[in-house]
């Protein structure tokens, strides 16, 4: 049977936050790259084929058309329950740019920044990741301790696991609007992250091809 995107997409959820999670059971495992002055894994931007530095720039460009919008949208709000939705690994953190077992994970600095001016705005801030709920905790304290705000943290439970990632993000995002918030933008770097409606607007952060998690 062919492997779809979103398979692949889940799967490399699931690798990757498992392999979190056995750190955390066993310890670190002993360094095996280089990291550039700011602890960025050369050898894992080199194995992905994707320049940090080029990312960053692409990121900041996606982050310069999100910020004018988010701010007319967010300026008259009224009574009008704001929410913003964000993907985690290499949307909000830099996962693949970061050593697994070095912790907490760096906040991507652009985004973190429009989220801190969204959240000042009253925008909520709500956070749907592929990660499984066994590392719900973690997530939850490396968001914090990488500076953003966090007023909801969607994990996948174990029958979500078995769900296509789209179909799952979909749902989270409903029962966000389900909460009377209504979702100005929804962020993230893949478009598992962004099909299915449930925002008025969405933001594709790079992916290039599917080379980042």
């Amino acid at each position: 049977m062919p492997v779809t995107p979103f398979r692949r997409r889940a799967a490399a959820g699931t690798t990757a936050t498992l392999a979190l999670t056995a750190f955390l059971v066993v310890g670190p495992a002993p360094a095996a790259s280089a990291s550039d002055p700011d602890g960025h894994s050369t050898s894992t931007a080199a194995f992905k084929d994707v320049d940090y530095t080029t990312w960053r720039r692409d990121v900041a460009a996606v982050v310069a058309q999100a910020r004018p919008y988010i701010e007319e949208r967010s300026e008259n709000a009224g009574d009008e329950k704001q929410a913003i939705v964000l993907d985690i690994d290499n949307s909000s953190l830099e996962t693949d740019f970061h050593p697994f077992w070095e912790l907490p994970t760096p906040a991507i600095a652009e985004v973190r920044a429009l989220v801190r001016e969204a959240h000042d705005r009253g925008v909520d801030v709500f956070f749907v990741t592929a990660r499984p709920g066994i590392i719900h905790s973690l997530t939850d304290w490396n968001l914090k301790q990488a500076g953003y705000p966090v007023d909801g943290l969607y994990v996948r439970s174990l029958p979500d696991l078995f769900a296509e990632v789209s179909a799952y993000k979909t749902e989270q995002r409903a029962k966000i609007e389900g909460k009377g918030y209504t979702i100005i933008a929804n962020i993230g770097n893949n478009t598992t992250d962004l099909v299915g409606g449930h925002a008025e607007r969405t933001f594709k952060l790079p992916d290039y091809g599917g080379k980042l998690s």
